[in-house]
């Protein structure tokens, strides 16, 4: 595969100089990440637990203004949007990221595995605590969209946030980190999109949302810590050199 991150293996990209290397992540920030949404995360789901399920005044007050605010064409539009954060479409972003962040035909099947991987492993780890905390849903009777099982985390918010985050990896590893800032603006704004839908959809509380959000951050954090590990041959083609503690250049 052919790309601006491969370029400048070889010299100068046509017209726009040589593209630098990415560089591997940094250990200690990306623990400190992953610590700080776990942290979150966890406050969230005790306040959650220990009021039993039952919605926070802001929460409430959200809840009360989708209800005011269901005209067309924002509930269309939420519904189509809504519908892209489940099913094939995130494990398509998923394969994607595989096939961009991957170097020859093995590198690329073993990307693909991992990201893929990823993206199950925190379905599954948020399904286990959906079923743990058994909060309940806005009353049926407020639903514009569909929904299953209880509300925390959000199933939409987290599936979409990771795959948001598995592409981005993607792309900055096919490009480099400069073209793809805005790739990575782009997927962060629909990931926020379709979390805030399901609450505009009265299927979720925001904390059902925000709680999706901090998970899907904490294993992404946690997967960039074990990407070195996975991906070995990934590093050792390109000759990327270890930040280690240090930040990115």
């Amino acid at each position: 595969m052919t790309g601006p991150g491969r370029d400048a293996e070889t010299g100068p990209e046509r017209g726009t100089g040589p593209v630098p290397r990415p560089r591997r992540p940094a250990t200690r920030p990306l623990l400190a990440l992953a610590a700080l949404c776990a942290a979150l995360f966890t406050a969230v789901a005790v306040t959650v637990a220990v009021r039993h399920g039952a919605p926070l005044a802001p929460e409430q007050a959200a809840h009360r203004w989708a209800l005011a605010h269901r005209g067309e064409p924002l509930r269309a539009t939420a519904g189509a949007l809504t519908a892209t954060g489940t099913g094939p479409v995130p494990y398509l972003m998923a394969v994607l990221a595989g096939l961009l962040a991957g170097r020859g035909a093995r590198g690329r099947l073993r990307a693909v595995a991992c990201a893929v991987a990823v993206l199950a492993v925190g379905q599954a780890v948020r399904y286990g605590l959906m079923e743990l905390l058994a909060r309940p849903r806005p009353t049926t009777a407020d639903w514009v969209g569909r929904a299953s099982g209880y509300a925390f985390p959000s199933g939409h918010a987290t599936t979409s946030a990771l795959a948001a985050g598995l592409l981005a990896w993607g792309i900055a590893r096919y490009a480099g980190r400069g073209p793809a800032r805005t790739w990575c603006a782009v997927l962060a704004l629909w990931a926020v999109a379709v979390g805030l839908t399901r609450v505009y959809l009265g299927v979720h509380w925001p904390g059902d949302v925000l709680g999706g959000w901090l998970l899907a951050g904490t294993v992404l954090s946690l997967a960039l810590l074990l990407e070195r590990y996975v991906l070995p041959d990934r590093y050792a083609a390109d000759g990327l050199p270890d930040s280690g503690g240090a930040g990115p250049a």
